[in-house]
């Protein structure tokens, strides 16, 4: 590795983001998937979650749409809900759902300067599951105009996370390093800036 190639990626390490996160309910395009991990990886999110209780695993993600980002990342794999949200519940305060209903909230009212967040975002016909609704904090929404009311979730999530992205520079959270010692270290081994010292 150049030393040019091992500043950037460290100077990408610094500015990830540990108190937020994407979670994915059976996605089935997983074209959708790598488009989602891109735009992660653009903000600063380093672990993303995957749930697939009705479409299988996927294997691989579209590598024209991800361009490689699903190995910068972080990726948590599970085959069930209350099992993924025991995981976000000792990571993230705060657990969102999008869907459309009279108690969710707009997205511009989530406060991602404060909180420690889970956005989940739901199949791309079905949307999220009626039991991850249920375990969840709440729901949210977009605002919208148009006549449909639905985007892509590929671009439902770059336009929530890019809201996180904006509330938290604001807030500064981009200027110095905010992951702990153990989770830098795992991200440095896994990006190979450091070797894997076990035996």
């Amino acid at each position: 590795m150049t030393p040019e190639r091992s500043q950037k990626l460290w100077n990408v390490l610094n500015k990830r983001q540990p108190n937020l996160t994407v979670v994915m309910e059976n996605v089935q395009d997983p074209h959708n998937i790598s488009a989602v991990m891109r735009s992660c990886d653009a903000v600063g999110i380093q672990d993303i979650y995957i749930i697939t209780t009705k479409v299988p695993r996927h294997r691989k993600f579209g590598a024209k749409s991800s361009s490689s980002a699903a190995k910068w990342l972080t990726i948590h794999a599970f085959d069930s809900v209350e099992l993924c949200y025991e995981a976000l519940r000792k990571q993230y305060n705060k657990i969102y759902t999008t869907h459309l209903a009279s108690n969710a909230e707009s997205l511009y009212s989530i406060d991602f300067a404060v909180n420690s967040v889970a956005l989940v975002f739901g199949n791309e016909h079905e949307g999220v599951s009626e039991l991850a609704r249920e375990l969840a904090d709440g729901n949210f929404i977009i605002p919208q105009v148009g006549i449909i009311q639905s985007l892509n979730i590929s671009v439902a999530c770059a336009v929530s996370i890019y809201e996180a992205f904006r509330q938290k520079q604001v807030a500064g959270h981009y200027n110095q390093p905010a992951l702990n010692a153990a989770h830098m270290q795992t991200v440095m081994e896994q990006w190979g800036l450091i070797e894997n010292e076990e035996v």
